[in-house]
């Protein structure tokens, strides 16, 4: 498990290097980033993680990488997840829901009666969300993801994305 938590700690330290040299020689970034809360069913747990948008990577559409620790229910684990939105604009109003649909990895380490272990699963989910800008300049969203395969059934979360 030990291994597993330096992997993730690693892509999780190079992917903001990876979107500062894509900026560099593209001139498209990420252009906001920030904290997510929530909580899972399947297993059962209270999730904190942290995202990056890169809007615009094709006209209304957002591609958000994102990392979530879950602690409950006798697991803890780590997802790693490649998500997909497609922003909606409504008329006359601030807020934007989103669809979309991402793939995911869960390192997952549990412990019961007869011991513990750990597991490695991947699976996908579909997406539905809104967003909405605070007086700040930032964004608040709200988000719920529906687990296919072996990853957590249900997630509801809100955070923030804050510009860069």
């Amino acid at each position: 498990m030990l291994r597993k938590i330096v992997l993730v700690a690693l892509i999780t330290s190079v992917l903001p290097v990876a979107a500062l040299a894509a900026s560099s020689s593209s001139g498209t970034a990420f252009n906001a980033w920030g904290p997510r809360v929530g909580f899972s069913t399947g297993p059962d747990q209270f999730i904190i993680g942290a995202q990056l948008n890169f809007n615009e990577m094709a006209p209304s559409i957002a591609f958000v990488p994102n990392i979530d620790f879950g602690f409950g229910d006798n697991v803890t684990t780590i997802n790693l997840n490649g998500d997909l939105h497609y922003m909606f604009n409504l008329r006359n109003s601030v807020w934007h829901p989103y669809l979309g649909a991402g793939v995911g990895i869960t390192f997952s380490n549990f412990s019961d009666n007869v011991g513990g272990g750990s597991s490695t699963d991947v699976g996908g989910s579909v997406i539905g969300g809104v967003t909405a800008p605070t007086k700040r300049g930032s964004k608040f969203f709200s988000e719920l993801k529906l687990g296919l395969g072996d990853i957590a059934d249900f997630k509801l979360l809100v955070g923030w994305n804050f510009p860069m």
